[in-house]
């Protein structure tokens, strides 16, 4: 419960925050004698010619709640022009914003960070809609893993111990070794299973356990065993900080996604600044655009795929068969940048196919991008 508040808060945070970076008069009642309560300018109209602010300003519950509601969906005119172009004439939408016409649609910024709040939102409600939302391993999930391990571990020293048999010197004592490593292992197994041990004259010592630690947490995760996960760099000086972080990892990775996910909303932002690159590359070639042109289409791009995003996982959770979802999901944002990259910087169609499959290209290397620093601040963090 105390979850789902938060995310409604969360929700309710990110369109007042939106709403203020869209520069949005909060709604309305009156100073005296025509004067602004804001700045005191003499105001003729509805509005402060001064400020802007209105000349009436409410102080009721209702406008309170109101306003809230204004902030979070943008029930107004803004909203209703800016959204279905979004969705199907990008080009237009962004092209019109930057020549000029501002006041009719939500910036780009204020969207974009309406799209991420509601992000978070949507999912702390959700979970995760495409699997179900549930990852966690039941005891009988738990108890079939460890089994299957058994039944690994037991062809595993049947086969060693035949090539074994075929084998001569240096190789048959390692041979040797490897099945009595993979015995104590097999014995582990069967102490966590609760069943006898199969190979009682096998015994573990001190410094058995830690060698085999890297094998138990395989089994703990559900994994295939592995005799060496170690590191090596060729360094021992550089091999302590990947082998201290492939540590932490597996030592707790449930922690990591927790903080993938926590480092996902909050540096989202991250998205436009490694993506503007690689729009000027793309549009390079192309005279009479700026960056900043670039800028408002990498923002309305990332707030769009954002919001298909959320919707998709809605309709997931709905019931919505995959079929219909994984289209709109897989086969509509790269159409939806063909036509916003094609509008916006006015293109042929053959151009902008052209230029649309090298965008699709740096697409996926700024996600990588991205996803790379988030694994890194997560291992670091």
């Amino acid at each position: 419960m105390s979850e789902d508040l938060e995310a409604m808060g969360t929700a309710v945070e990110g369109g007042l925050i939106a709403k203020a970076l869209d520069g949005e008069a909060a709604g309305s009642t009156g100073g005296d004698g025509g004067n602004c309560l804001n700045c005191g300018a003499v105001v003729t109209s509805s509005f402060c010619g001064n400020c802007g602010q209105p000349l009436h300003v409410h102080r009721s519950i209702g406008a309170f709640w109101h306003d809230i509601l204004h902030g979070v969906l943008h029930f107004e005119g803004k909203f209703w022009r800016t959204l279905p172009l979004l969705a199907w004439k990008p080009g237009d939408l962004t092209r019109r914003y930057v020549h000029g016409e501002r006041a009719k649609f939500i910036s780009p910024m204020a969207l974009f960070l309406f799209s991420v709040f509601m992000m978070f939102a949507v999912f702390s409600f959700l979970g995760d809609p495409f699997t179900g939302g549930d990852d966690t391993v039941t005891d009988g999930e738990w108890s079939a893993g460890l089994e299957k391990q058994a039944g690994q571990l037991d062809g595993q020293i049947k086969t060693t111990s035949a090539q074994m048999d075929l084998a001569e010197g240096v190789k048959k004592d390692a041979l040797e070794q490897d099945i009595l490593d993979l015995k104590k292992r097999r014995n582990l197994v069967a102490t966590m299973v609760g069943e006898k041990v199969p190979y009682p004259d096998v015994r573990l010592e001190d410094d058995d356990l830690s060698k085999i630690q890297d094998g138990l947490d395989d089994i703990q995760a559900g994994k295939a065993l592995t005799s060496d996960s170690s590191i090596s760099t060729g360094s021992p000086d550089a091999d302590k900080w990947p082998a201290a972080a492939f540590k932490k990892v597996t030592a707790n990775p449930e922690l990591l996604l927790y903080k993938l996910k926590a480092n996902g909303y909050k540096f989202a932002w991250l998205l436009i600044p490694i993506s503007l690159p690689f729009v000027w590359l793309t549009i390079m070639g192309r005279r009479g655009y700026h960056f900043y042109d670039h800028a408002v289409f990498t923002t309305y791009s990332i707030s769009f795929m954002s919001l298909l995003f959320i919707s998709c996982a809605i309709l997931a959770a709905m019931g919505v068969p995959g079929a219909v979802w994984s289209v709109l999901l897989i086969f509509y944002p790269p159409f939806h940048m063909y036509r916003q990259l094609r509008h916006a910087y006015q293109m042929s169609r053959t151009e902008a196919l052209v230029r649309v499959s090298f965008l699709l290209v740096f697409t996926v290397i700024s996600l990588t991008l991205f996803f790379a620093i988030l694994l890194a601040l997560g291992v670091l963090g």
